[in-house]
C-alpha cells in the first residue's frame, strides 16, 4: 500500500489528476460552507439585496477554487514554459471573465435596490439608473480588460499610447456624435421631460416624447409625424415642459375681446359659464376670467381653465372658442374685429371735364 502511494506521488501525472479531482471537491466543499454558513446569515437579513449578490457570487467563488486546482495540476506537470504560460493565462482569462460577469449581476441589482430606496433629492433615482448602470459596466470591462492584459504579459505602454492618438482622431471625427452621446447622458440625469411628457421646444416645435435615447429623443407631434431631434439640439435649446411641475395638470388661456360699450360684469358672467361641462376642464381650480387689457378695438379679457391632459390642449381651446362666440352672440354681446375709419376733411375742387 505504502509502496503504491509512494509510486503514485512520484507520477505527475497521477498527482495532477489528483490536483483536478482535489480541486473539483474543494469547489463542493466551498459550496457547502457558503449555503450552510453565509447563506444562513443573509437569509436572516431584512432585505434580500445580499441573497441575490450572494447568489450572483456563489458561481464565481466555486469555479474560482475549481480553477485554482487546475492552475496547480498544470504546474506539476512540468509541461514546456509557452504551452505552460499560455495556459495559465488562459486559467487567469476564465477567472477574469467570471468574475466579470459576476460584477455585472451584484452592480445591477445594487443599483436596482438603491433606486427603489431613493428620495427625492437623491442622486441615484430611477431616471438616472441607466447613466449609472453603463459607468458601473464601463468600469467593471476596463478592469476585466487591464488584467487579461496582465494575465497574459501584455505591455500596456504601446497600447495606452495608441489609444491616446486613436482616441484624439475619433474625437474630431465623431464630434457630432459624442456631442449627442453626452447631451443624452445629461438629458438622462437631468430629467427635463420624461417619455410621455408634452414639450415645446424654441421653435415652437410641439408634440409628446415617445422615446429618449442616448444619441437622439423622438417627438410625436399632433400630426401623427415621429420627429427625431439630435439631443444636442435639445440640450442648447430652451424646453417647455407642458407636463412638468408638481402638478399633472396645467392652465390653458383663451382670449377674447368685448366691444366698448357692453356692460362688464355681463361679460364676465358670460365667460365664467362658458367652462361649465367642458369635457377635460377641471372643477378644482375654478376657471377663472381676468380682464388684461384695454385693446385698440375692445377690452380684452382671458378665461384660464385647467386641463387633465396636455396632449387635449388643441381640442379644449377649440371648444372653448366655440362656446364662446355662441354664448356671446346669445347675450348680445359683440365680438369687435379690427375697422378703421375714414375721415375727409376737405375735397378738391372738381375739375370741369374737357
Amino acid at each position: 500500500m505504502l509502496e503504491t502511494l509512494r509510486e503514485l506521488v512520484g507520477n505527475r501525472y497521477a498527482v495532477a489528476g489528483l490536483l483536478v479531482v482535489g480541486g473539483l471537491i474543494g469547489g463542493w466543499i466551498a459550496a457547502f460552507v457558503i449555503e450552510r454558513t453565509v447563506g444562513v446569515l443573509v437569509r436572516r437579513t431584512e432585505t434580500d439585496l445580499d441573497d441575490k449578490i450572494m447568489e450572483a457570487l456563489h458561481r464565481p467563488l466555486v469555479l474560482s477554487v475549481v480553477l485554482f486546482g487546475l492552475a496547480l495540476a498544470v504546474d506539476v506537470l512540468k509541461i514546456p514554459d509557452k504551452p505552460h504560460a499560455y495556459t495559465i493565462s488562459a486559467l487567469k482569462t476564465v477567472a477574469i471573465f467570471v468574475w466579470a460577469r459576476a460584477g455585472f449581476r451584484s452592480a445591477t441589482l445594487f443599483l436596482q435596490v438603491l433606486t427603489t430606496r431613493a428620495k427625492k433629492n437623491d442622486i441615484i433615482q430611477p431616471r438616472t439608473l441607466p447613466v449609472f448602470d453603463m459607468v458601473f459596466k464601463i468600469v467593471i470591462v476596463g478592469a476585466a480588460v487591464y488584467f487579461i492584459f496582465l494575465a497574459w504579459k501584455i505591455d500596456l505602454t504601446a497600447w495606452l499610447a495608441s489609444a491616446g492618438v486613436v482616441g484624439i482622431a475619433v474625437g474630431f471625427a465623431a464630434k457630432d456624435t459624442l456631442a449627442n452621446l453626452f447631451s443624452g447622458i445629461f438629458i438622462v440625469a437631468d430629467a427635463p421631460y420624461k417619455v410621455g411628457d408634452y414639450i415645446v421646444l424654441d421653435g415652437g416645435l410641439r408634440g409628446r416624447v415617445t422615446s429618449i435615447g442616448i444619441r437622439s429623443t423622438r417627438i410625436l407631434t399632433l400630426d401623427d409625424i415621429e420627429i427625431t431631434i439630435p439631443n444636442a439640439v435639445i440640450g442648447s435649446s430652451k424646453i417647455i415642459n407642458e407636463a412638468g411641475g408638481p402638478q399633472v395638470h396645467q392652465r390653458l388661456g383663451v382670449t377674447v375681446d368685448a366691444a366698448y360699450g357692453c356692460d362688464i360684469d355681463r361679460v364676465h358672467e358670460v365667460l365664467g359659464e362658458v367652462a361649465e361641462g367642458v369635457p377635460h376642464v377641471l372643477k378644482d381650480p375654478k376657471p377663472v376670467v381676468r380682464f388684461t387689457a384695454f385693446g385698440g378695438s375692445g377690452l380684452t379679457h382671458v378665461l384660464y381653465v385647467w386641463i387633465d391632459d396636455a396632449h387635449v390642449r388643441e381640442k379644449v381651446a377649440h371648444e372653448l372658442h366655440t362656446r364662446i362666440y355662441k354664448a356671446f352672440e346669445a347675450a348680445g354681446l359683440e365680438i369687435p374685429y379690427s375697422k378703421h375709419d375714414v375721415y375727409i376733411k376737405e375735397q378738391p375742387p372738381l375739375r370741369a371735364a374737357s
